[in-house]
């Protein structure tokens, strides 16, 4: 009967899970919510999401605060560099469609650039913050190695877009859902690209080991 209440429980564990996820995907809302902060928010979001919802190291918020104020700085410059990316793609659509309809064959040829643009941009978004919460790179470092992964493990890279795409519509359809929805997201993305990740993470050398040095990550 002691074991029926006890931490250990499946039943408790899980709920603690959900608890955590519901309270990761909050913190992740709010931090949203200036816009420019999209980025570290993101990264943090993703950070708790392998450290300590799946690897059980450390507390929600403890370590989303951690990550938020470290890369605060590389993750608000990047987004907003993605978003001036996306206005300048908003503009060349409209600009591209009205030569389409005007019989231009240059609105042709800017609808096709337009369109490799875009897909460009989507395969380095879902890649990007989740590579700033693991390595510290400086904004054009970020880039440069977000755009060379992401077309590196293309077959992955289009997943991703597909599970935060089916995601987002799932927080459009129920606006509730938004209160989860968002740490599952992470929760899933996670398994695809922590598989990626060990292949560019350096092993621990016996120094590490040594002095204690906790690479969570690498397991």
């Amino acid at each position: 009967m002691s074991g029926l209440f006890s931490v250990d429980n499946p039943v408790f564990v899980f709920l603690g899970k959900v608890w955590d996820m519901m309270f990761l995907s909050i913190l992740w809302i709010v931090c949203c919510i200036p816009f420019i902060t999209i980025g570290p928010a993101t990264s943090a979001l993703y950070y708790v999401m392998v450290k300590v919802i799946r690897r059980g190291r450390g507390y929600v918020f403890r370590e989303f605060v951690h990550s938020f104020k470290e890369n605060f700085k590389v993750g608000a410059i990047s987004t907003i560099i993605l978003l001036i990316a996306a206005a300048v793609l908003v503009i060349d659509y409209q600009f591209a469609k009205q030569m389409i309809e005007q019989s231009s064959t240059l609105g042709n040829v800017l609808y096709a650039v337009y369109f490799a643009v875009i897909i460009i941009v989507c395969l380095m978004t879902v890649f990007i913050f989740p590579i700033l919460s693991r390595f510290t790179l400086k904004v054009k470092d970020l880039f440069k190695t977000t755009f060379f992964m992401s077309i590196r493990h293309l077959p992955t890279s289009i997943l991703l877009i597909l599970i935060v795409v089916v995601s987002a519509v799932a927080i459009w359809l129920t606006v509730i859902g938004a209160i989860l929805i968002p740490a599952v997201c992470a929760w899933i993305c996670s398994f695809l690209i922590e598989r990626i990740f060990k292949k560019y993470m350096p092993k621990p050398e016996e120094s590490d080991e040594e002095s204690g040095k906790d690479t969570w990550y690498l397991e």
